[in-house]
């Protein structure tokens, strides 16, 4: 095997029409985990979508110097069944780089199922500048990031309903008191707020009865499998597997993200007119609060706590 400073080429030695042909070649060598290293006195990122348009998303791209004299880039094949990361997965391992998904609206909960270059791509944003970001949001080390994803299941559905259910309960009343407030005094000249009014009710219905489900039927459930899956005794026989249950939950979660969406575009991003009072400014600070908590509940569900019940399942042989 080959090592990267063995593996490099440098393509300003090269004549133009020789350089994307000699670097496909040096990547069609190589073997499954190994990279290549290529220098260029310009931004190689056409490269970067020929070689994916014609090789598939095989590979991984990394910028290790860019500019003003050099780029330096490392590009590394993925090994097979390698697939690139969703973001769910990426935000789960690492909650810092949700902040970057968030910077170019990229949905990391409830459209988590997704993979950078495809949610990228739908949104037509640079995907290159994208990783990048996450590259650097990784590499900070002024912030330990809170090791969601190694707790154990009971324990962290027991946080979700502690901190996220009860933040909600908490919160979700008196942003209704203020949509409906803010719509009646201001509605008039802002016809906007009905609209954001009804999607506050609208949001009410569905997690009062989404998080009733949780705490009464489905968290009792996960915690029950997963002290089965630590050797404990379960007395009875647990009464449903979860894959139903989660579906629907996701659904769900997927209905309001989409809610909190139309509000958040319907407001322009929580802009307050001029003539806007003490309340419409509360409403707003509240309404965004209220998404950003929410954006982290669904994460903390969508992309650790459901796939590894659903794991735990298969393992149990339920």
């Amino acid at each position: 095997m080959a090592t990267l400073e063995q593996n490099t080429l440098d393509v300003t030695l090269l004549e133009p029409r020789q350089k994307h042909p000699a670097i496909f070649a040096r990547f069609d060598d190589l073997q499954q985990g190994e990279s290549l290293m290529i220098f260029n006195d310009h931004d190689p990122k056409p490269l970067y979508y020929q070689l994916l348009g014609e090789r598939g998303d095989i590979f991984t791209w990394e910028y290790l110097e860019q500019g003003p004299g050099w780029w330096k880039v490392k590009i590394t094949r993925r090994r097979d069944g390698a697939m690139a990361e969703t973001l769910g997965q990426i935000a789960a391992k690492d909650l810092r780089k949700a902040q970057v998904f968030k910077k170019y609206g990229l949905d990391f909960c409830c459209g988590g199922k997704k993979t950078v270059q495809q949610a990228c791509e739908e949104k037509g944003l640079d995907v290159t500048r994208v990783e990048q970001e996450l590259a650097r949001a990784g590499a900070q080390r002024d912030s330990r990031p809170v090791p969601y994803d190694d707790w154990g299941l009971g324990f962290l559905a027991d946080y979700i309903v502690n901190t996220h259910h009860s933040y909600i309960r908490k919160s979700l009343p008196d942003i209704r008191t203020y949509a409906r407030k803010v719509m009646q005094v201001h509605g008039k000249h802002h016809p906007e707020l009905v609209p954001v009014y009804e999607l506050v009710e609208q949001i009410h219905a569905e997690l009062d009865a989404h998080m009733a489900v949780e705490e009464k039927i489905l968290f009792p459930y996960i915690k029950a499998l997963a002290f089965a899956g630590q050797g404990g005794r379960v007395d009875a026989e647990l009464p449903f597997t979860a894959e139903n249950p989660i579906r629907r939950m996701e659904v769900e979660h997927e209905t309001v993200g989409q809610a909190l969406g139309s509000i958040r575009q319907l407001t322009n991003d929580y802009a307050l007119p001029e003539d806007a009072c003490a309340s419409y400014s509360l409403l707003y600070r509240m309404l965004e609060e209220f998404e950003e908590d929410l954006h982290l509940h669904v994460h903390l569900e969508n992309n650790i706590l459901f796939p590894k019940t659903l794991v735990l399942e298969e393992e149990l042989g339920l």
